[in-house]
């Protein structure tokens, strides 16, 4: 059902896909949207203030195994989205995974088989795979 999920996605976009067509336009409007989500991620932090960010180097014990680290690192924020800045930041997501399935079309990848791909990777090499 998944995969039918993410192929229907796929054609969806192929169909909509009509100005961008060049792979150019395709690669500036995915870099413009990634640029998007990050800038929105940032105003929920200085301009709402419903997230924040506290970040300090963490101390890491030199006898620390692969597997320890996990528990030494976090993601630095602190609070939660609040429904408008979920909304903003969703949006340019969306529009993220639009332009990222648009390149899939016009290289002929299937995005459904990239994504069975990283997790048969990400599941054998598991804490191996340090990303």
């Amino acid at each position: 059902m998944k995969d039918l999920i993410c192929d229907e996605f796929q054609n969806t976009v192929a169909e909509l896909l009509i100005r961008h067509h060049s792979i150019l336009d395709v690669l500036s409007k995915l870099q413009e949207a990634c640029a998007r989500v990050h800038r929105a991620t940032a105003k929920s932090v200085t301009g709402c203030g419903c997230i924040s960010i506290e970040a300090k180097k963490k101390q890491i014990p030199p006898d620390a195994s692969l597997l320890d680290l996990k528990n030494y690192f976090e993601s630095h924020l602190k609070g939660q989205l609040c429904p408008n800045c979920r909304e903003i930041i969703e949006t340019e997501i969306g529009k993220t995974l639009f332009y990222l399935t648009a390149l899939c079309n016009l290289l002929d990848l299937n995005l459904y088989d990239i994504f069975l791909k990283e997790h048969k990777k990400l599941s054998t090499l598991r804490v191996f795979n340090l990303t």
